[in-house]
């Protein structure tokens, strides 16, 4: 009959420049999506190269080996009798574009740029390539000589077209473009567009899945239509995770999904869908081309069908319900995920944490429990890239982890590094969670180096600082208080670099920090601290969910330990005991709790409050526990603090990133580091607002 179609979308674990690796993996899901009857397959944003080329994209280089990839893919019989569309960038007269090629049988059929860029948050794609803003126009593009020697074409179509086969017509989409004001699908729909694709690299963030798919199902709610959508995977040599969720919809219902988080380097989603049902659905809710347009979409005629004249007993892929993660899901996932292709991407043997017994190590300690536990989930599955993967990271070829505990000792690390400053409760209670994980745990005493680098600092001063808990001043205090997290440090690099050594093995460990993203905001660490290391799983995650997440890992991983973790105040424990007991607390330290610290971060950020405007809200979302006063109090002193400690923000460790709010300065949150911490004239129209409140209280 003609009129069903098998289509193919997919998620790829790409990495940025590797073009060897990136070519095998896109072959490999064509051949996937060719074994499962697919006609036509879809692939990630700019997977040819990679996402995150950066300033990479820059160079020629970039452009050439693209371009190499791509007359591998048409020479390949991998990719005969399948459309194939993938991504790479192309100089057009002089001009960069992030581009889709669609080809078949060794023709190239067009080459679609993106038209609407991201260029917020992470992303900052204007700065590489320009968009094509000619609506519904077309160009001639010049191929390079090495393609027209596979192709025989001396030119293709290059603009905003669409592909018009014998049986329907397919439309472009590119990332951004879903989530703009006026996605190009809408205007495509309406002159006929039956099916529409949409190439994407989009990140992970805590709650934002819905987001994504809610967006896909709009799409097609509205004036009908197919919808796939493919995402990248993985680490792809940056601070983000993309957590692919490939999906196809039809007419306003997901009908394939794929996983949020997954070891798999290749990922296949294929749906059967028929092409009546979308007829049938706009016959009666759209009328296509009745609004007034300037111009159609120019169709590149193609002599291929996606459909078959036999396909009355081929059956169709049925409406699904979106399983979500929940946010504690989210952070067992993502950060492990995103750690394992690190730590096999970089070629050391493991990871090693100074593990405190707080919140924020343990927290950073369960992810990598909980990717233990997903590689050997992984390696049960039958995943032979993951056995290899981590065969090589503990560098014995005939190894097969027995369990989460046991791939543990081998990969993982901990040392908790005490100080005369520090509790037996903290001591216990990170023994207690190395030995349920089974990481392989120290206890090291750095009393001696920092009595050592104090007794330096006596030499030459003469003089001997002292806590403010012994008579010493505030700039004594908070000094001695940073030369124990500094001491830290160093240990921690010194063992990541020669305790395998020391236990007659290979390698190196990479640091793991545990710095949260509420910390960060206000400076609340010591610069070149024990957090300061190669990278932080949990630097963009707030205390508040990290508790919620070592709650859920007490029941899904029965760590019974986290419960006293849990229920233990926050502490840095870099001040004297008093009695034995931890007389030090962050939220005293920092002057305001976690829970305030999250609301400011994401007013800061997300809201884009200054002091004042951050004021006039505070005053209503807490007016049952402050006072306007109060509330201007604790708005100001987060400014100062805030202000005082931005310059930490450019050595902060790089962190995964999982929050709207995320003070990181190296792409996301482009802040001054040197400030008026004086907030001179902010602050003052914050007092007058005060002080004209207090006024109209009083009046009669």
């Amino acid at each position: 009959m003609g009129r069903k179609v098998t289509l193919a979308t997919c998620s790829l674990n790409q990495w940025a420049l590797d073009f060897e690796g990136n070519l095998e993996r896109i072959l490999k899901s064509i051949e996937i999506a060719k074994a499962h009857g697919a006609k036509y397959r879809l692939g990630p944003e700019l997977e040819i190269c990679g996402y995150g080329c950066a300033d990479h994209f820059y160079e020629s280089d970039t452009l050439l080996h693209s371009f190499q990839v791509l007359r591998k893919l048409l020479e390949s019989p991998v990719t005969q009798d399948i459309i194939c569309d993938v991504g790479m960038p192309i100089m057009h007269h002089n001009v960069r574009y992030n581009c889709r090629i669609l080809f078949l049988n060794r023709k190239i059929l067009l080459i679609r740029p993106k038209m609407q860029m991201a260029n917020d948050g992470n992303y900052r794609e204007m700065r590489w390539f320009s968009p094509w803003n000619q609506l519904r126009q077309v160009e001639e593009y010049f191929l390079p000589r090495m393609i027209q020697e596979v192709t025989g074409q001396d030119t293709v179509p290059f603009g905003d077209c669409v592909l018009s086969t014998k049986d329907t017509c397919i439309g472009t989409e590119m990332c951004a473009e879903l989530w703009k004001p006026r996605s190009p699908h809408i205007q495509m729909g309406l002159d006929g567009v039956e099916i529409f694709t949409n190439s994407s690299a989009s990140h992970h963030e805590l709650r934002k899945a819905d987001q994504r798919v809610n967006l896909v199902k709009s799409a097609t709610t509205k004036s009908g239509g197919i919808y796939l959508y493919a995402n990248q995977r993985g680490c792809d040599g940056d601070r983000v995770y993309y957590d692919g969720c490939a999906m196809v919809a039809i007419n306003g219902d997901i009908v394939a999904q794929g996983e949020q988080f997954s070891l798999n380097d290749v990922e296949v989603i294929t749906a059967t869908l028929d092409l009546e049902d979308v007829r049938s659905y706009r016959g009666e809710n759209c009328q296509p081309n009745m609004e007034s347009e300037p111009k159609t979409c120019h169709r590149v005629k193609v002599d291929f069908s996606l459909s078959s004249g036999d396909d009355i007993y081929l059956p169709t892929h049925q409406p699904v319900t979106w399983n979500y993660h929940t946010p504690e899901e989210e952070i067992s996932l993502g950060p492990a995920c995103w750690l394992w292709d690190y730590l096999r991407r970089s070629g050391q043997a493991g990871f090693l944490l100074p593990l405190s017994g707080g919140v924020d190590s343990s927290s950073t300690a369960c992810i990598v429990h909980s990717m233990c536990v997903l590689l050997c989930q992984a390696i049960e599955d039958g995943n032979s890239q993951v056995l290899v993967d981590v065969r090589r990271v503990v560098g014995d070829d005939s190894y097969r982890p027995r369990d989460p505990r046991e791939l543990c000792g081998h990969i993982f690390t901990t040392c908790y590094m005490a100080s005369e400053n520090s509790s037996e409760d903290t001591c216990s209670r990170a023994k207690g969670l190395a030995s349920q994980i089974g990481s392989t745990h120290m206890n090291i005493n750095i009393d001696m180096a920092v009595k050592g680098i104090l007794g330096i600092f006596s030499v030459v001063t003469g003089r001997f600082p002292q806590f403010r808990a012994n008579g010493g001043s505030h700039r004594e205090n908070l000094a001695l208080q940073n030369v124990q997290a500094r001491v830290r440090m160093v240990l921690a690099y010194l063992f990541a670099q020669l305790s395998l050594w020391a236990r007659g093995k290979p390698g190196g460990l990479l640091v793991l920090g545990s710095a949260n993203v509420d910390e960060s905001l206000t400076g609340y660490f010591t610069k070149y601290d024990c957090s300061s290391a190669d990278i932080n799983p949990i630097g963009g995650i707030s205390k508040t969910d990290l508790k919620s997440f070592l709650l859920y890992c007490v029941e899904q991983f029965q760590l019974t330990t986290l419960k006293g973790i849990v229920a233990a105040p926050p502490t840095a424990e870099l001040e004297p005991l008093t009695d034995g007991q931890v007389s030090q607390t962050d939220e005293a330290d920092m002057g305001m709790t976690y829970s305030e610290l999250s609301v400011i971060g994401r007013l800061r950020k997300i809201s884009k409050c200054g002091p004042f405007s951050m004021f006039c809200k505070l005053i209503h979302t807490w007016k049952d526990v402050l006072s306007p006063m109060e509330v201007a109090e604790k708005v100001k002193h987060f400014f100062r603090m805030y202000s005082v400690n931005r310059h930490k923000m450019t050595t902060v460790t790089p962190s995964y990133h999982a929050e709207s709010y995320s003070p990181d300065d190296n792409r996301f949150d482009l802040r001054p580091f040197l400030y008026n911490t004086g907030w001179v004239w902010q602050f003052r129209c914050i007092n007058n607002q005060v002080s004209q409140m207090e006024a109209n209280t009083l009046k009669p």
